[in-house]
């Protein structure tokens, strides 16, 4: 299949006010993305704070990390297709609404029921956001070059969010309360409403036929239990049942819904999408590409803040070479995209992601030692880069080789890798190092430290004295040869990945070069 086939029809004549003011478009929604991407990672901060203040039951407590997954997983596809219908700025500047009544609703918030509400609507309120911008970005840049880059920053943005949540509040956490952490949200919401409102394009894709009710249904029920199966097989392992009811009802569920949309003549989500080569391959770059990242993100952290005694924001600082890699890269990419051929660009950044995962177990194997922060820092950086050039190859890709009616679904879809990739990588990931973990400890140390490395820190403060100290030496110790391990894991898949790019992508795929 050629690159003329897979992608869009030619570029349209762009309106001249809109093409004007594409560069303030893209700063507008690129603050727009800098706050969703930092509230994905703000509550790891606050949570502690806000647990002490409302004391929320352990059910209650995991209910509060999750709602928001689930109801940005669960909405994407859905919201996508809306979007395209009902016109992208509208469903915006809605989604930014809700985010800024839902972050309202949890800075007042009394009982922990309360906050759960107020962090489910604020994942309605990101799942309109996310496929709108990329939609509205996809629009508004008609020239090839200049769309990659807006979808490089896309990327660099959405990367220096979540680098920046953890940083910002534990700034913010520290002298305000956790309170703080949803109540930054509000002032940005009003300003993108109103920035929004007035400079934003609106735009849709001119379908026929009735809005598939059944579809939604299928799509939201096989999502939500998709994601929260991957997100219970991580905290309760394979031993629990729960987390393979929950996969088994995505898969009928998933499966129903994709039989129903090839039989459509309008479907909710075009499927067929993915019978293109360079976007399936794209999708599945992103997704195996996150599932390494987002599992390094969750262990180093509890490294960090366990095995070395840092403070959360302590912690988040010293994450930062990944995010800033990241973002240096993914304002690059382009220009590499234009020189060399996109699965070449694409597999290059998987290799380096793999690099970085590497890393620590080769060091550590090949040293004999506990790893220090200068060889995690490395890799960071290397992670950080090759992510910042594979996930942003991957986006542009994906979404330039989609037609314009189904842009709302490609961006749904490129979301929807993000957040079940980086999913899949803690339970995943997560899990095996749980169980080298619990295998790497000495028997008779308190039954509590078997069950994870902050427990283990828990007990040891309680302990206090040498006992706890010793406690702590031996649960750091293990828990760092458990991690390293589940990197060389995701170096693995990142490595089939590459694999995957160099061998399917066609070599005639150029999205920075406009369709004739």
């Amino acid at each position: 299949m050629t690159a003329q086939s897979e992608a869009a029809s030619p570029a349209p004549h762009p309106d001249p006010a809109v093409h004007a003011r594409r560069w303030v478009i893209l700063a507008i929604l690129s603050g727009s993305l800098l706050l969703i991407g930092m509230d994905t990672t703000i509550l790891n901060v606050a949570f502690p704070s806000l647990v002490a203040d409302l004391q929320p039951g352990s059910v209650e407590q995991l209910w509060i990390i999750d709602a928001y997954a689930l109801a940005i997983s669960g909405l994407l596809v859905t919201a996508g297709a809306f979007g395209d219908r009902w016109g992208r700025k509208r469903l915006l500047i809605a989604g930014f609404a809700l985010f800024a009544l839902a972050s309202l609703a949890a800075v007042f918030a009394t009982a922990a029921w309360q906050v759960i509400a107020a962090r489910a609507l604020l994942g309605v309120g990101g799942a309109a956001i996310m496929p709108s911008t990329l939609s509205i970005l996809r629009d508004t840049f008609v020239d090839a070059k200049e769309r990659a880059f807006a979808y490089a920053v896309w990327t660099a943005v959405i990367g220096g969010g979540l680098a920046l949540g953890p940083v910002v509040g534990g700034l913010l956490v520290e002298h305000f309360g956790w309170q703080s952490a949803f109540l930054l949200n509000i002032p940005v919401a009003v300003a993108v409403i109103a920035l929004g409102s007035w400079l934003l394009p609106e735009s849709r894709s001119p379908r026929t036929g009735k809005w598939d009710w059944p579809g939604v249904g299928q799509s939201i029920v096989g999502m939500v239990a998709l994601a929260g199966g991957i997100k219970q097989l991580g905290k309760s392992g394979v031993d629990s049942a729960l987390p393979w009811v929950l996969l088994a009802i995505a898969a009928v569920a998933l499966t129903v819904f994709v039989r129903r949309q090839l039989r459509l003549a309008n479907p909710l989500l075009h499927v067929r999408l993915f019978a293109g080569r360079a976007f399936a391959v794209s999708a599945g770059a992103i997704f195996l590409g996150m599932v390494g990242l987002g599992a390094v993100m969750f262990l180093i952290t509890q490294w960090f803040q366990y095995a070395e005694g840092f403070s959360p924001l302590q912690a988040g600082v010293r994450l930062l070479p990944a995010p800033i890699a990241l973002i240096v890269t993914s304002v690059v990419t382009p220009k590499l995209m234009q020189r060399y051929q996109v699965r070449k660009v694409m597999a290059a950044g998987l290799v380096l992601m793999a690099a970085g995962l590497a890393v620590p177990y080769l060091v550590q194997r090949a040293t004999d030692t506990d790893l220090g922060y200068p060889t995690m820092a490395i890799a960071l950086g290397l992670l950080g880069l090759g992510a910042g050039v594979a996930t942003t190859v991957a986006s542009v890709t994906l979404m330039s080789v989609t037609p314009m009616e189904h842009v709302g679904g490609a961006a749904a879809i490129d979301e929807t890798c993000y957040e079940l990739g980086a999913a899949m990588g803690v339970a995943i990931l997560g899990s095996l190092t749980a169980a080298l973990y619990r295998s790497r400890l000495p028997d008779d140390l308190p039954g509590h430290a078997h069950d994870s490395v902050g427990e283990a820190a828990h007990a040891a403060k309680e302990m206090g004295g040498p006992a706890g100290r010793e406690l702590l030496a031996e649960a750091a110790h293990a828990f760092t040869r458990a991690m390293t391990p589940s990197f060389m894991a995701g170096a693995v898949l990142c490595l089939a990945a590459a694999w995957l790019a160099w061998s399917l992508i066609p070599r005639d795929v150029r999205p920075t070069e406009n369709a004739h």
